[in-house]
């Protein structure tokens, strides 16, 4: 009996070489890309819950001073987290009372985890001035307020 004809195709379909490292090539100059902004995104967030927490803060200082007879005086954070429990959440900022609170100021703050920015808020008087400044001491915003 004859040997059979082979029935291979002589196109067998692939990529090439050139093309896989190609499309890496094309994959890596994405990721380069990307990467960077969205690390970029993270700390802005970081940033952000810090600010939120900072007016968080404050609603629950005047919480407290209503329940005080309109004074400050002697609050603690302690007593600011039993008013307002989500200010036990350290995952993105810690927050904190700046001093002593008197019966009509107090400062609060809150660090931002990710790039250990600090904003504060002072109170007096009915006046408000918020201020940031970088974990080197350095102002982070236009003018070092928010």
């Amino acid at each position: 009996m004859p040997p059979r004809p082979c029935r291979c195709s002589t196109n067998e379909g692939g990529f090439t070489l050139i093309e896989l490292l190609v499309v890496v090539l094309i994959v890596g100059i994405l990721a380069a890309i990307a990467i960077p902004a969205f690390l970029s995104q993270t700390s802005k967030a970081g940033d952000s819950a810090a600010k939120t927490q900072v007016g968080t803060l404050e609603t629950t200082m005047e919480a407290y001073a209503n329940d005080h007879h309109g004074s400050f005086a002697n609050a603690t954070i302690g007593e600011l987290q039993a008013i307002e429990p989500t200010l036990k959440d350290t995952t993105t900022a810690t927050a904190s009372i700046v001093g002593t609170p008197t019966a009509t100021g107090f400062e609060v703050q809150s660090v931002a985890k990710g790039t250990g920015d600090t904003y504060k808020l002072q109170f007096e008087n009915g006046a408000v001035e918020r201020t940031c400044t970088n974990a080197n001491g350095s102002t982070v915003c236009k003018g070092g307020t928010w």
